[in-house]
C-alpha cells in the first residue's frame, strides 16, 4: 500500500461524504426558498436571510456555513455576507435552467429510503416495482428529467430526426410511451398544436399527474393520457412513437419494440431517448456513468426485474444493446441522431 495513494483516496472520500451529508441541506434550502431568496436579494448575512424567509437565524447560520464550505455559496468574511453565484443559481434556484439539479438530491434521498427493499432484493433476486419504491421517487425522477427535455426536446432532439418536425407541423399522431408525469408529452403538444399526442404509462399515479399537468398548461385539446404498458398500448398508424428514458426499465424491451413496430405507419419513426452510455463498462467509468450505475442499481434494474420478461438492461445498456432490441422488434434501420452529456437520442425506422 502506498501512503500517497491512500491519502488521495481519502481526499476523494471526504468529498463524496461531504456531498452525501449535504443532500438533506440542499433539499431544505429548496423547500424553504433559501436559494431563491439569495438569488433575488443578493449578498445577505444570516440574520438578513432569516428575516427575509421567516426562519430561525441559528439554523440559517449553520446552513449557510455548510453551503459555503461546499462551494455552493460564496462567503465574504469582511461583511459576513453570503452570495449565491450565477452559476450555482442555475443549479439550485432557477427551475427552468437546463442544469437545475435539486430533483437529483430528491432522488438520492429516495434511494436511501428505498435501501431496505433493494437490499433484500439482492438476496432474493426479485424485483421492486416502480410504484413500490419508497417515497415519491417517480416524482423526483420526473422533475429531474424535465429541465433536459425543456432545453433540448423541441430545440434539438426532434429536429435531429429525419423529416419528423415537418410532419409534426402539418399534423401527426404521436404516442409518448412511458410518459411518466407527461412533461415530454406536454412540451411537444405546446410546440406542435396541429398534432395529436397520447401519453401512455403503466403507473396510474403518474398518469393522474400528467393529466393535471396538461390541464395546467392548456394543452388538453391535443393531448390525452392513458394507463397502458409499452407492450399493449392501443392505437395504430402512429407517425411517431417516443420513449423517453424508459426502454431500459422495461421487463420486455424486445416485446415493446415489436409492438411499436406494429403500431407505426410504414414511414413512421421510433424515437428512443436513453441515458448516455458507451457499450463497454471500462468506457463508462466516469462521473456520468457513476451516477447512472447508482440509479440503475437502485431503480432501473429492480423495476425491470419486477416485470414480465425481466430483461434488466440497466441504465448503461449502451447503443449496441439497444440496437439489438430494436432489430429484434422488427426494425430495419437504427442510428444515433444526436446526444448530450446525459442522453443519447436514437432513431429507428421500420424500413
Amino acid at each position: 500500500m502506498q501512503e500517497q495513494k491512500l491519502n488521495d483516496f481519502l481526499d476523494q472520500l471526504l468529498h463524496d461524504l461531504g456531498g452525501a451529508f449535504g443532500i438533506g441541506l440542499v433539499r431544505i434550502g429548496h423547500a424553504h426558498g433559501l436559494y431563491k431568496t439569495l438569488q433575488a436579494k443578493g449578498a445577505l448575512t444570516s440574520q438578513e436571510l432569516a428575516e427575509h424567509t421567516g426562519l430561525a437565524e441559528r439554523y440559517v447560520r449553520e446552513w449557510l456555513a455548510q453551503q459555503a464550505a461546499s462551494n455552493y455559496l460564496a462567503y465574504d468574511p469582511a461583511d459576513k455576507r453570503f452570495t449565491l453565484p450565477a452559476e450555482q443559481a442555475a443549479v439550485f434556484a432557477d427551475e427552468d435552467s437546463p442544469v437545475f439539479m435539486v430533483p437529483a438530491f430528491d432522488a438520492a434521498a429516495a434511494y436511501l429510503e428505498n435501501q431496505p427493499k433493494i437490499q433484500e432484493a439482492f438476496k432474493t433476486g426479485r424485483g421492486v416495482g416502480w410504484g413500490n419504491q419508497a417515497g415519491c421517487l417517480f416524482c423526483a425522477i420526473a422533475r429531474f428529467f424535465r429541465p433536459g427535455y425543456q432545453a433540448n426536446l423541441v430545440q434539438s432532439w426532434l429536429p435531429a430526426l429525419d423529416g419528423v418536425v415537418e410532419k409534426l407541423k402539418r399534423g401527426a399522431l404521436v404516442a409518448d410511451v412511458g410518459c411518466g408525469h407527461g412533461y415530454s408529452t406536454v412540451l411537444m403538444a405546446q410546440a406542435f398544436p396541429n398534432s395529436r399526442f397520447i401519453g401512455f404509462d403503466f403507473h396510474e399515479a403518474s398518469i393522474e399527474e400528467a393529466r393535471k399537468h396538461a390541464a395546467e398548461h392548456g394543452v388538453s385539446d391535443n393531448v390525452e393520457f392513458q394507463v397502458s404498458s409499452a407492450q399493449d398500448f392501443p392505437g395504430g398508424d402512429y407517425d411517431l412513437v417516443t420513449f423517453f428514458d424508459c426502454l431500459h426499465d422495461m421487463g420486455d424491451p424486445e416485446g415493446a419494440a415489436a409492438h411499436v413496430r406494429q403500431s407505426l405507419k410504414s414511414d413512421g419513426t421510433w424515437m428512443i431517448v436513453e441515458p448516455f452510455a458507451h457499450d463497454h463498462l471500462e468506457d463508462n467509468i466516469n462521473p456520468v456513468g457513476r451516477l447512472f450505475y447508482a440509479a440503475s442499481t437502485m431503480v432501473c434494474v429492480p423495476s425491470s426485474l419486477d416485470q414480465e420478461g425481466a430483461a434488466a438492461l440497466g441504465a448503461q445498456a449502451g447503443e449496441r444493446k439497444l440496437r439489438e432490441v430494436a432489430m429484434a422488434g422488427g426494425f430495419q434501420s437504427f442510428w444515433r441522431a444526436t446526444e448530450t452529456p446525459f442522453n443519447m437520442v436514437l432513431e429507428a425506422r421500420p424500413g
